[in-house]
């Protein structure tokens, strides 16, 4: 039987559409109905399937090629051709043993082209949704019958990915070299890396990859609260009492966290359905180092006024720069701030320090002119970027978190934090 050409069919008014991706190779086995490429337009994806059995001898297009009804897609050689090479009785035991041989060889050839090109288990719409992830399909185990993929099978590998990455790099570490050395364009320096930044790196490549991140970017009027802050002196000497306006915010996060217990939680087992909503306040506050970041805990914040609270962020702030620092005093934390405001900037992205849910970076205060009574007033605005864990909270959640935090930190809170 001759080679046949395999051609691109009637695929309606188009002309030159685009061919994502050719889905046989030379040398393999294909049977009738088995697609050989998918063609993308502007509208949709279709496959183009074979009508006859045979094994591939040429293909003559290759992907981001541009196709039209008649355009040659592969030459194919008939299987019985190809079969009669078999169907002779082999003369001699040696030219039987040879036969089986080939056929093993052929076996295997196609089990492993297979295996490359297993993308004709998935429907169009699928490898599209597969590309617009960046995911390569021909990793994705299927679900439906002979493993075909659907979008849920791509969906479960992408959310997967991360605990797959950490596996391959457990089991063999990937180092992606560079052909040049950074020595090659001028005079470097080598250091070691410092070993808090070494210890707080892998809690947070755990934390970006695992937690779902979403951040809420908002402003609290503080003007009051600063007017307060300023005012305050010690009743015995009169000299004026020097306590950060950190010390506020963690006693105005506190009366919110209780407002709201799911941001004051841990998830356990995701699966199961299973969280864990703390009784405690325990709020963490990430300490800039020499040596690297540090969030010890001040513990049992609903307990203690804002003196008391102002004492112990110089406490652990000290213990942490000197390395004196209990080592239990980074867990169990209910919610952690980072300030940037003593530094400089506005809204940043921070980091949820896990396994908690939710982190509030703090920026640098500004004075601001607001429209308020119909008229623009002179205010203190303090910027505030919430990060939380959207498997637990949902951005109206967040939001009305965000609000509560800023009516405790204005005007009619600042005064009960001080008793």
């Amino acid at each position: 039987m001759p080679d046949k050409e395999i051609k691109v069919p009637n695929i309606g008014e188009f002309k030159d559409v685009e061919v994502v991706e050719v889905l046989v190779s030379s040398g393999q086995l294909i049977s009738k109905n088995d697609p050989l490429i998918t063609i993308e337009s502007d509208k949709s994806s279709v496959e183009i399937p074979t009508l006859f059995d045979g094994k591939v001898k040429l293909v003559n297009i290759k992907v981001g090629d541009k196709v039209s009804e008649g355009d040659l897609i592969l030459i194919l050689e008939s299987t019985s051709q190809t079969e009669e090479k078999f169907k002779k009785k082999p003369s001699t035991e040696k030219e039987f043993k040879k036969i089986q041989l080939i056929k093993q060889e052929n076996q295997q050839t196609l089990i492993n082209q297979n295996k490359v090109t297993d993308t004709s288990s998935a429907s169009p719409k699928a490898r599209k949704f597969a590309r617009e992830l960046g995911v390569d399909i021909n990793q994705v185990v299927g679900s439906e019958k002979r493993g075909r993929v659907i979008e849920d099978d791509i969906k479960k590998f992408v959310v997967a990915k991360p605990k797959i990455i950490e596996q391959a790099k457990e089991s063999k570490p990937n180092k992606i070299s560079n052909e040049f050395e950074h020595s090659d364009f001028g005079e470097v320096e080598i250091k070691d890396i410092p070993r808090v930044k070494k210890l707080a790196s892998t809690y947070l490549v755990n934390s970006w990859t695992t937690i779902p991140h979403v951040t809420n970017h908002d402003e609290a009027d503080i003007t009051e609260m600063e007017s307060f802050r300023n005012s305050l002196t010690d009743m015995y000497t009169g000299d004026k009492k020097k306590i950060t306006p950190l010390a506020f915010i963690v006693k105005a996060l506190v009366a919110s966290l209780k407002k709201f217990p799911s941001f004051n939680s841990s998830i356990d087992d995701i699966e199961n359905g299973k969280i864990t909503i703390k009784k405690y306040f325990h709020i963490g506050i990430a300490v800039d180092t020499p040596h690297g970041l540090m969030v010890p805990k001040i513990r049992n914040v609903e307990n203690k006024n804002i003196s008391y609270i102002s004492s112990e962020l110089r406490r652990v702030s000290d213990e942490c720069r000197n390395l004196k620092i209990d080592k239990r005093e980074f867990f169990g934390g209910s919610m952690t701030i980072t300030s940037l405001g003593g530094i400089g900037g506005s809204f940043f992205t921070p980091i949820i320090n896990y396994p908690e849910v939710a982190i509030l970076g703090i920026g640098k205060a500004q004075k601001k002119q607001i429209f308020i009574n119909d008229k623009f007033e002179t205010r203190t605005m303090l910027p505030l970027s919430l990060s939380y864990d959207h498997r637990i909270i949902d951005g109206a959640e967040a939001a009305r978190f965000n609000n509560d935090l800023k009516e405790n930190l204005g005007k009619n809170f600042a005064y009960k934090l001080a008793i």
